[in-house]
């Protein structure tokens, strides 16, 4: 059982590694869906406009990289075994949170939002998977049966 725990965790960890590539080799793109969809507060606007004066970047191509960085460092971390409950739990949040903002398929008509409620839909399972990822751990159980007496 294991091992096909082992696998099936890789597995699940390669949907953030490579969505967190693709989101770091189109910086751009990425930065045109946050500003698209996000709206910097006013009471964080001088925060910003600091960050975006030292690095020379605006603030949706910050945060383009800062999402890319986490989701692969994230999916890295999970697939090699490592902190796994503490990113799996972070990762609860941040694929709610994603669903919320850029898959809001509830303000959209219905044969619109077909394809938004689809990706939706693969967020809340995604959000599923990492609560099992988070309840199971790192370790192995072998003290008490996977699935009792199943």
């Amino acid at each position: 059982m294991p091992a096909f725990i082992t696998f099936g965790r890789v597995l699940f960890a390669l949907l953030f590694i490579y969505s967190g590539a693709t989101k770091l080799f189109g910086i751009q793109a990425t930065a045109d869906s946050v500003a698209a969809k996000l709206a910097i507060p006013a009471l964080l606007a001088p925060y910003t406009s600091q960050l975006e004066t030292m690095t020379g970047m605006s603030t949706p191509q910050m945060l383009a990289i800062g999402i890319g960085a986490f989701e692969v460092i994230s999916g890295l971390m999970i697939a090699l075994n490592f902190g796994v409950r503490f990113f799996a739990i972070v990762l609860i949040f941040f694929v709610a949170a994603t669903t919320f903002y850029f898959h809001d398929f509830w303000n959209q008509s219905p044969p619109e939002n077909a394809k938004t409620l689809v990706e939706a839909l693969k967020n809340l399972s995604s959000i599923g998977a990492l609560f099992m990822t988070a309840g199971y751990g790192r370790a192995t159980r072998t003290i008490e049966p996977a699935y009792g007496d199943v």
